[in-house]
């Protein structure tokens, strides 16, 4: 197998929503996971028109395991002082497929720029302490098939290496399904034939990414 490197990322499970005041201004953020830009653009909708009396409803998303596409809007507020911050509170928290808007209901004192900027990040940051995460990592499903003689020196090896069984079939031979980190498959390969005198067959079924 090629020598690869393969991000493992973090994924947002469940949302949450918090709110701050600052100089009597409401901050309300509420962060919820989406998977495509049309998931994200209704999300954002909803939110307006949830909060439709509210001053400005901003906004900024990541989707991609790299992150690779984010956008951020600061829907009325001075340029640069809601959406970007709210997205860099985003990028850095290393979440990915996960939206936030923060709805501000004004509470009649100006911020300035570095009050808006500092109370758009803050309420972001407080919404994401209430989010539920997991992280996926990059693995390979793997078929092991063998005889019956070695089902259990392998079910051994797997499981010291704290590696489940998906699936199993035991017809003329046995046959176990795994997924295992993708850096972790020529090792397993060779303990396999150690443990086994060679008596085990690996298959690559597929690569993908996985829950832990």
């Amino acid at each position: 197998m090629e020598n690869q490197v393969y991000d493992n990322y973090c994924v947002l499970v469940e949302g949450a929503e918090a709110e701050i005041v600052e100089k009597k201004s409401r901050f309300i953020a509420t962060i919820r996971p989406v998977t495509t830009e049309e998931e994200a653009a209704a999300f954002i909708d909803e939110m307006k028109k949830k909060y439709y009396d509210a001053r400005h409803n901003c906004s900024a998303f990541v989707i991609g395991e790299k992150g690779q596409l984010t956008r951020s809007s600061d829907d009325g507020e001075p340029s640069g002082t809601a959406g970007r911050p709210m997205l860099e509170v985003l990028l850095g928290s290393e979440i990915r497929n996960i939206a936030v808007v923060v709805t501000r209901y004004f509470g009649g004192v100006l911020l300035g720029t570095g009050g808006l900027v500092r109370a758009y990040t803050q309420a972001v940051k407080a919404a994401l302490e209430e989010c539920k995460t997991a992280r996926k990592h990059f693995g390979v499903k793997l078929k092991i098939k063998t005889d019956y003689n070695n089902v259990g020196k392998i079910q051994y090896l797997l499981g010291s290496k704290g590696i489940a069984i998906q699936d199993s079939v035991y017809a003329a031979d046995v046959e176990l399904i795994v997924i295992v980190p993708i850096e972790e498959h020529d090792k397993l390969y060779k303990e396999l034939v150690e443990a086994t005198s060679a008596r085990a067959g690996l298959e690559e079924l597929e690569r993908l990414y996985y829950f832990e």
